[in-house]
């Protein structure tokens, strides 16, 4: 019998190979960006095409590869980063399993020009399915690019799957960050489909999320640093009044690699516990200096988890430290009640070295000097009058001593034992009208008008008793149920759900309007988003004038909102915005109808009255009725249930036992 198990050719395996390790485009991205910082690069840049399905070139000035390593760095388990296996726990580099590039290669088009800087010239290397097509000397700069064409050509199933380029490239603009972050000091370029999206220059770490993130995001942070013999921690955390819904500014750093780990962030949530609204997630941005031998990396192929020594050591340090800094910068309130906030001293004077304070006294100052006095009514002039004269005069009835015109002068009233100031007439003129009747209504009366007490309003079609107390028969019930009777029992609507399905239809409605009513805005509306948030509302700006909102600036970091739809307040604008953003984010269909569609249901789920809400019966009736003129009241834009019907003979039933 012959052998069935043979060994597969190296394409099969590369291909294979690629599956784990190449998803997507962004896979790709960030494969050659960690290459280009383990290369020693200072200037890196990144060039997009169609979210990486047509192009993704990565151009860095490191140190570059001879002719040999250009073609070796093709082939399955070939690097430079370890040697044995004991290298794997003290590593220093991104990669070290030597299998992005044979995978990369595998799938794609891949050219490559190096040139390593003491070489007069460098080598061109072509790639296609795995197969050399062609390699020479060529002139080109000091470094390395790496250009990735057609991704996925020759697995057509593999790209069928991928999704639209907005959230493909949204998944690049996410490893492009994660790298950027990580290292400060280079100089990161995207530019995407020409234009140039991001230039990072190098900084230190606060002000590279602020050029990430945008300007308003410095606000937000809140410094961390604490060390230990175990850990050192650095970074910021935002305020508990930034947290978002969404979990997209969360990053981790461990010896300066991005990684994910569900039991680090729970620490971090610990410490923010009793700061944070219901349904919201803090942003962080950590960084974490261990031991490499105290860390396995080796875990998965995209190499985001690790495994630590003492998870709970770090757990302890990393949710102490942060409740520390965030008591210390007066976010969160200390527990010790007896302590005076303002004696603390700031961490930015910790350090210096107190100055005894100096004071300067005058002491030929004399405050009854040049002091202007009243005696009576009448200011006393100095160099003219004395004392006695005054009062003598004024003993005597005479008014020639006292100046009639009012003249001032100063005077010295050490050398009077008394004085008498001027009284001052009262402030509070409101009080020189008490009594007085307003003459307005009398002078109106006397040319013949006259004036009802109180406004008479009549009903068109006047009701009798039965007939409004079966009108206003809806109640609700916990604040979340309407109950609202019908001929054959009652019927039972979820306020949410109900609501959400009267928006979605008239949202659907309005986008399929070419003109819709807007209300203006006395003063302009500022919202401020990260840069790849700003590219998706561009993408938008369409459908959401369509809708009412009008826009007078709309670039890479705000937006100003002149006008916003009738159907939408103020106050509700910056969360409706958010809540599309997130929503279009994991998923931005192509298909203009499928899009609306989207839009429609993410506005209905934000802007629907929320359970816990108390109704009038004017706001219960019109949801009833409301609900009932739609197309589909059965079931809500998400397609649950928004009411049930109970029968008198069900309700009998339960009697009957």
């Amino acid at each position: 019998m012959s052998s069935i198990i043979r060994l597969l050719p190296d394409h099969v395996a590369n291909q294979i190979a690629a599956g784990e390790v190449v998803q997507r485009p962004a896979s790709v991205v960030k494969e050659l960006l960690e290459n280009a910082v383990d290369a020693g690069a200072t200037i890196i840049k990144l060039v997009i095409k169609d979210a990486g399905k047509t192009l993704i070139q990565v151009i860095d000035n490191g140190k570059g590869m001879n002719e040999t390593d250009a073609r070796l760095c093709f082939e399955r388990h070939a690097t430079s980063k370890i040697a044995i296996a004991e290298d794997l726990f003290k590593l220093q580099t991104k990669g070290f399993r030597g299998e992005a590039l044979a995978s990369i290669a595998a799938i794609a088009h891949v050219e490559l020009k190096t040139k390593q800087a003491d070489a007069e010239l460098g080598t061109h290397v072509i790639i296609e399915g795995n197969k050399i097509v062609s390699q020479e000397v060529a002139v080109v700069p000091d470094g390395t690019s790496f250009i990735v064409k057609n991704l996925f050509y020759n697995i057509p199933a593999r790209r069928n799957f991928l999704k639209s380029d907005t959230v493909e490239f949204r998944h690049v603009i996410d490893e492009f960050e994660r790298v950027a972050l990580a290292h400060n000091n280079i100089q990161f370029v995207l530019i995407n489909n020409g234009s140039e999206m991001f230039n990072l220059p190098a900084s230190n770490f606060r002000q590279r999320i602020v050029n990430v993130f945008g300007g308003k995001t410095n606000e937000k942070l809140v410094p961390v640093q604490e060390t230990t013999e175990i850990i050192e921690i650095s970074g910021f955390v935002a305020k508990p009044e930034y947290a978002k819904k969404s979990r997209g500014e969360q990053f981790f750093f461990v010896n300066d690699r991005f990684i994910k780990s569900g039991f680090l962030h729970h620490a971090v949530t610990a410490a923010f516990e009793g700061l944070l609204k219901e349904g919201t997630h803090p942003s962080y941005f950590l960084y974490l200096t261990l031991p490499p031998n105290s860390i396995d990396i080796n875990i998965h192929p995209t190499k985001t988890e690790i495994k630590f020594d003492d998870e709970q050591a770090l757990y302890a340090i990393l949710r102490a430290t942060i409740k520390h800094s965030l008591g210390q910068f007066q976010v969160a309130p200390v527990l010790d009640f007896q302590r005076d906030e303002t004696l603390d001293t700031p961490y930015a004077l910790e350090n210096s070295k107190s100055v005894e304070p100096t004071v300067q006294v005058d002491a030929g100052f004399n405050p009854f000097l040049d002091t202007d006095v009243k005696l009576g009514s009448y200011e006393y002039q100095k160099n003219n009058r004395s004392y006695e004269d005054v009062f003598s005069s004024k003993s005597s009835g005479s008014s020639k001593s006292f100046n009639s015109g009012g003249l001032s002068s100063k005077m010295n009233t050490s050398s009077f034992p008394f004085y008498t100031k001027n009284t001052e007439v009262s402030s509070s003129w409101e009080t020189l009208y008490d009594g007085i009747k307003p003459a307005t209504e009398d002078i109106l009366i006397a040319q013949g008008h006259t004036f009802e007490s109180e406004v008479k309003t009549a009903a068109l079609f006047e009701m009798d008793d039965t007939e409004r107390s079966v009108k206003n028969q809806s109640y609700q019930i916990q604040k979340k149920y309407i109950v609202s009777p019908i001929k054959s029992g009652m019927i039972i609507i979820d306020q949410r759900r109900a609501h959400q399905r009267i928006l979605y239809e008239r949202y659907l409605e309005s986008l399929s309007l070419q003109n819709n009513s807007s209300q203006q805005l006395l003063f302009p509306l500022t919202l401020y988003y990260a840069t790849f948030e700003m590219e998706l509302l561009k993408s938008l700006e369409k459908d959401l004038i369509q809708m009412g909102f009008l826009f007078e600036t709309l670039d890479n970091e705000k937006i100003i909102i002149s006008g916003i739809p009738v159907t939408i307040s103020e106050s509700e604008v910056s969360i409706v915005l958010e809540d599309l953003l997130n929503e279009l984010q994991s998923e931005f269909p192509d298909e203009k109808d499928v899009l609306k569609d989207k839009i429609a249901k993410s506005l209905s789920q934000s802007l629907a009255v929320k359970t816990g809400t108390y109704l009038t019966d004017k706001e219960q009736e019109n949801i009833v009725d409301s609900l009932f003129a739609c197309k589909e009241p059965n079931v809500s834009p998400f397609l649950k249930p928004t009411y049930i019907t109970m029968r008198v003979e069900d309700i009998d039933k339960k009697f009957m036992l």
